[in-house]
């Protein structure tokens, strides 16, 4: 049996994300298969359309650069706590499955 694309299987944990969870790029490629793959999630993300984008974020819970007010926006209006420095707090974040 083939191993699954990265794409394929990155996009599918991205919509297994559901509203109020929050998962760090490096989450996404290792749950996906593709342990040490963080960046190429993001490059996913840029260049799709479709997919909860707003739930990920950096290991050090930074937002997306140029979209954090819209990313805050979306992430508190789905519950999600933030802590004083503008991040989402810790128990937001998903749990590698």
């Amino acid at each position: 049996m083939a191993a699954p694309d990265f794409e394929d299987a990155a996009r599918a944990v991205v919509r297994s994300l559901g509203p109020g969870e929050v998962a760090t790029y490096g989450e996404i490629a290792a749950e996906a298969g593709f342990p040490g793959a963080a960046r190429a999630v993001g490059n996913l993300l840029r260049r799709s359309s479709g997919l909860p984008w707003w739930r990920v974020v950096s290991a050090g819970g930074r937002l997306v650069p140029g979209h954090e007010q819209e990313q805050a926006a979306r992430l508190r209006a789905e519950g999600v706590p933030f802590t004083a420095a503008g991040k989402p707090a810790p128990s937001a974040l998903r749990k590698t499955r």
